[in-house]
C-alpha cells in the first residue's frame, strides 16, 4: 500500500504561482513513477505531468497545456514530488491529484483545489 498526501493548493490570481507537494509513504519501494493529474468541473481527469524514478536520472513528461509553465520534480530523500506552477491561467482551475504508479496498481491522493481567479 502507498499513501499520498497533497498540499499547497489555494486561490491565486492569473499570472501567479503555486507549488504543490505530494508526500508518499508506505510501500514506496514499489513506485516506478509519480505524477499530477487534474479534474475541472464537468471534465474528465487529465494528465498534467509525470516523473519516473530512473535512479540517477528522472524523466519528466508534460501535457501540452502546461509545458513551459509547470515543472515537476522529486526529492527521493523526502519521498516527495512537487509541481511548480507558474504563469497560472483561469483554465488551470481544477482539483489536482497526486498519483503513484506501481506494477500492481495506481494510487491516488485526496486532491487539492487550485483556483485561478482575479
Amino acid at each position: 500500500q502507498v499513501q499520498l498526501v497533497e498540499s499547497g493548493g489555494g486561490l491565486v490570481q492569473p499570472g501567479g504561482s503555486l507549488r504543490l507537494s505530494c508526500a508518499a509513504s508506505g510501500s514506496i519501494f514499489s513506485i516506478y513513477a509519480m505524477g499530477w493529474y487534474r479534474q475541472a468541473p464537468g471534465k474528465q481527469r487529465e494528465l498534467v505531468a509525470t516523473i519516473t524514478n530512473g535512479g540517477r536520472t528522472n524523466y519528466a513528461n508534460y501535457a501540452d497545456a502546461v509545458k513551459g509553465r509547470f515543472t515537476i520534480s522529486r526529492d527521493n530523500a523526502k519521498n516527495t514530488v512537487y509541481l511548480q506552477m507558474n504563469s497560472l491561467k483561469p483554465e488551470d482551475t481544477a482539483v489536482y491529484y497526486c498519483n503513484a504508479g506501481t506494477v500492481v496498481t495506481n494510487y491516488w491522493g485526496q486532491g487539492t483545489q487550485v483556483t485561478v481567479s482575479s
